[in-house]
């Protein structure tokens, strides 16, 4: 498939003949089949990319603020769902074990950054409340997560 021989030409110059006969393999890559498995997996990181978010839902408030940088390290998600639940990436939390799991992982941790989702339902003090124990964890880099394109607060004409 990938090989083939190279024929002995009748032109002008004269290469010293191997003592595998008169044909020898040439060297060629075919680059065909690589270059299939590099699309397929191009497709399965396409599909696979936005599963892999944190799976709590929730309708995040928009707003016009602009995306936050990526990290190296996967930053710890922490969700505050419509009904108060909260949820540490994916599993749910009591309320009082939160300070003892955030003190945990912040053992573990480098960066002390934590992303902070909560639904545009739940009050405003929850949502403080929340934060609090963040802090009170050693989680002082808290980014709230939002949804782009939400109004814009503009200045009132004539001011």
């Amino acid at each position: 498939m990938g090989a083939g021989v190279a024929k002995r030409g009748s032109g002008g110059s004269r290469r010293r003949r191997s003592g595998r006969g008169r044909h020898a393999a040439m060297s060629e890559i075919n680059v065909t089949p690589m270059v299939d498995v590099m699309l397929v997996l191009l497709v399965i990181f396409m599909v696979a990319a936005p599963m892999m978010t944190v799976g709590v839902p929730l309708e995040l408030p928009k707003t016009a603020a602009k995306a936050v940088p990526t990290e190296q390290e996967v930053p710890l998600t922490v969700s505050i769902q419509a009904d108060g639940k909260v949820s540490l990436m994916n599993s749910e939390v009591p309320q009082d074990q939160l300070i003892d799991r955030l003190k945990a992982i912040a053992a573990e941790r480098n960066s002390d950054k934590v992303f902070l989702r909560a639904d545009g339902k739940i009050s405003y003090s929850q949502v403080v409340q929340v934060m609090g124990a963040l802090n009170g964890a050693g989680f002082s880099n808290i980014t709230l997560v939002t949804d782009t394109g939400g109004p814009q607060l503009t200045a009132p004409a004539g001011n």
